[in-house]
């Protein structure tokens, strides 16, 4: 299957490099790297690497997200996309597994950091708190049984565009998992390892301050998405 690979990425010089060595060359996947208006050399790098890279301006993880699914849109469709953060904490080796599931006839498949197991200290408390909240939300208003929302996920391209996704923040996952259950898609989640990020600082556990905003944003997608 044509595979085509999001990587929203701010301010990620020292750990792209990393993602972008592990995508496996198996997949054959078309890599593009979201570029959400950073100010150290993460264009750069991801260029040297081969991805092609697209600006995004206006900040926000869905609006990054968005900025690519557009690009490949416009450009040979892929039939699976997968959405990878640029932190290097989660294992792109894994993602062919994530792609045979696609064959097999699943709709949309996400990452289980909890069942899998996470590196001492690449969740924070209030990361775990959050994640929590989200699943048992999720799951008891669409009867699902989720136990986590890891970034790291694949979904079949023409059931994404027909999401119709909105969010431009860190509600982007809790929407999507809402729509893809309102859509009746075929969902399974795979464990995953999940380990602490390579260099920099995390946009959402870094700070009280972005722990705080990205906690509000999830919240609110939440109660926007998931009544």
């Amino acid at each position: 299957m044509r595979v085509g690979i999001v990587i929203p990425a701010l301010n990620e010089e020292e750990s792209l490099p990393l993602v972008l060595a592990a995508i496996p060359a198996s997949l054959d996947a078309r890599v593009v790297v979201v570029d959400n208006g950073s100010t150290d050399r993460t264009a750069e790098r991801a260029s040297a690497a081969g991805a092609t890279v697209v600006a995004e301006s206006t900040r926000g993880y869905g609006s990054a997200c968005q900025a690519g699914i557009a690009w490949l849109a416009a450009h040979d469709p892929p039939e699976v996309l997968v959405i990878l953060d640029a932190d290097h904490a989660d294992d792109p080796g894994r993602l062919p597994g994530f792609v045979s599931l696609i064959e097999q006839g699943w709709d949309f498949v996400l990452s289980s950091r909890t069942q899998g197991g996470a590196d001492p200290g690449a969740l924070s408390p209030m990361q775990i708190w959050g994640n929590r909240l989200q699943v048992a939300w999720l799951n008891a208003r669409f009867g699902l049984g989720l136990t986590d929302m890891g970034p790291m996920r694949a979904i079949r391209f023409d059931r994404l565009v027909a999401l119709g996704m909105v969010d431009p923040t860190w509600g982007w996952n809790v929407e999507m998992a809402a729509r893809a259950a309102r859509d009746g898609l075929r969902i399974v989640e795979v464990p995953v390892t999940y380990r602490n990020r390579a260099g920099g600082e995390s946009k959402i556990s870094g700070s009280v301050r972005g722990a705080s905003r990205a906690g509000a944003k999830i919240l609110w997608a939440l109660w926007r998405y998931a009544r």
